[in-house]
């Protein structure tokens, strides 16, 4: 009896770490064809951003301007420094829109776009870098989406890397939480 229930609990771990390696070693055979594992365990209010008659395109090519500016916690300043929602919110900022300053506050703006349509401008949304935190915590800006997949702008922390572009990888697409539209 002993022996048979010490099978069975080898047996399904091996089959649970399979099922785990599986998952983080997806390839994706269209790079823009994914979807959101993160079930989002936080309730934030919905809100609008009116982007007035600034494109998509404008907005994105001032943000790509401040590529290389330093990576700080909390900034919200070109000479300083930014994080990820402080780099979103100073870019829109130029342009007069009004935006949240944190990231969790966009878990419920705009319109929520599949991977596969998104376009440059719309706002790509991830988790912390805590897949199961299940709460918004990094964020970016779509630059491009083509066959190789989608790239964003943002602005990362690890090695005090600050603004950069970066490609979809299976860091980013484990914490994917969804991709939003606020220009029309």
């Amino acid at each position: 009896m002993r022996l048979l229930f010490s099978v069975t609990v080898l047996l399904f771990l091996l089959s649970s770490c399979s099922s785990t390696k599986k998952l983080s070693n997806t390839t994706h055979s269209n790079p823009s064809d994914f979807k959101s594992f993160i079930h989002i365990k936080e309730q934030v209010d919905p809100i609008t951003i009116y982007t007035k008659d600034i494109s998509p395109d404008k907005l994105v090519d001032f943000a790509e301007t401040l590529k290389g500016v330093k990576y700080q916690l909390g900034g919200c300043d070109k000479v300083k420094g930014f994080d990820c929602s402080g780099f979103v919110w100073y870019v829109f900022n130029h342009f007069d829109i009004k935006v949240p300053r944190t990231a969790v506050n966009y878990t419920n703006a705009g319109k929520e776009i599949k991977p596969i349509h998104s376009k440059r401008g719309d706002i790509i949304l991830f988790t912390g870098i805590d897949p199961t935190a299940g709460v918004v915590g990094h964020m970016g800006l779509i630059t491009k989406r083509d066959e190789k997949g989608i790239q964003f702008i943002h602005a990362a922390s690890g090695g005090g890397k600050g603004v950069m572009v970066s490609n979809m990888s299976e860091y980013f697409y484990k914490r994917f939480v969804k991709i939003i539209r606020v220009f029309e």
